[in-house]
């Protein structure tokens, strides 16, 4: 029971944790040297995945909106800096493995032997977010991060992992919050 209990609490804290997978500036970059950005206006290729309420595309802008405004960045119309945002989602599935326990009695067979098999005990969706920032004008990619984090449908929680995973990105960027 109490290996039971172990597992289930690092299992939850494993999938609560936001992981930041990559922060890379290009080098040479003077980041200091731009002033405004503003978001790219893309089409994603499956615009009904992303469209109404839970879907996190709004928070993401607001919440890197925010974390560059705090580096001293203004949004405008004609940005020296753009923003894209990439967002990947991907089921997965929780396993646990079978025990010598969990085996059927022995009743006296030849040849009879037990293997260890992995058991399906849930399944969850994981995002990976993707921020890349470009040069306005050169069109060159300056600096590129990507988060991790499991997702839930409640909005609130969401809306929360979101901020938590975007601001310990930003905490790698080169420029900090002024």
């Amino acid at each position: 029971m109490k290996y039971a209990l172990f597992a289930l609490l690092l299992s939850l804290a494993a999938c609560a944790s936001e992981q930041v997978q990559y922060a890379r500036p290009q080098p040479n970059v003077n980041f200091r040297s731009y002033k405004t950005y503003n978001f790219m206006d893309v089409t994603a290729r499956n615009d009904a995945a992303f469209e109404g309420p839970g879907t996190g595309i709004a928070t993401l802008k607001q919440v890197v909106g925010r974390e560059l405004s705090r580096r001293g960045y203004q949004q405008s119309d004609t940005p020296d800096m753009l923003v894209n945002i990439g967002v990947v989602t991907q089921e997965k599935v929780q396993t646990r493995e079978t025990r010598i326990q969990e085996a059927p009695v022995y009743i006296g067979q030849r040849r009879y032997h037990w293997q260890s098999q992995d058991v399906v005990v849930g399944r969850y969706e994981e995002g990976t977010a993707t921020i890349e920032l470009v040069d306005a004008a050169q069109q060159e990619l300056i600096w590129q991060g990507s988060v991790k984090s499991v997702l839930t449908p409640d909005e609130a929680k969401l809306t929360q992992r979101i901020d938590k995973a975007i601001t310990a990105l930003f905490a790698k960027f080169p420029v900090s919050p002024q």
